[in-house]
């Protein structure tokens, strides 16, 4: 990895600063870290679901006449929920390998990157999944439009509130989110 990288990283990670919370920064990555353990539970429940589900399909009767797209979607879908596996729950290995070596501010930020690229595999996780439901019940043309809606909705609920709620709080301080407050 590059030093460039981890310099940011580390800048990254100290910009987490004392917030408005007046806690040290060791306290606000504890705060922190307990919150992305709690989103984490959330999206590995939906993915152990989701993918549970999947497993399961090949062993029905009905997968076998599915025609070989829907197979290679099928593929792709399972690998996504490996690797949204795997996202998700890189965080717990992080935090257990770097434990006592005083860089939780750091793995708070790495342990978020993880999350978020799990959260967006999981996505495509649930699109493909839906996508190969929806081709069965409503042919292709239509299923990929509905898929698309539904992802295009997905992505709007994440996103949207996301920008106004960063953009109110730049506002509110009148500063830019990644400076540290004096």
């Amino acid at each position: 990895m590059s030093n460039r990288l981890l310099s940011r990283t580390h800048q990254r990670a100290r910009l987490l600063g004392p917030g408005d919370r007046h806690e040290s920064c060791d306290e606000r990555a504890d705060r922190l870290w307990g919150e992305l353990l709690h989103e984490v539970r959330v999206a590995l429940t939906a993915v152990q679901l989701l993918l549970a589900f999947l497993l399961a399909a090949p062993f029905s009767q009905v997968f076998g006449r599915l025609p070989t797209t829907d197979h290679l979607l099928y593929v792709v879908c399972v690998v996504l929920g490996g690797a949204a596996t795997g996202a998700l729950t890189a965080p717990v290995c992080l935090h257990r390998l770097v434990t006592g070596l005083g860089v939780k501010p750091e793995a708070v930020v790495w342990a978020a990157r993880l999350t978020l690229t799990g959260l967006v595999l999981l996505l495509g996780m649930v699109a493909l999944a839906l996508l190969i439901v929806l081709r069965t019940v409503l042919g292709a043309p239509t299923a990929l439009v509905v898929d698309l809606t539904v992802v295009v909705w997905c992505a709007g609920c994440w996103l949207v509130p996301t920008a106004l709620v960063r953009r109110t709080a730049v506002l509110r301080r009148g500063d830019t989110l990644f400076e540290t407050r004096q």
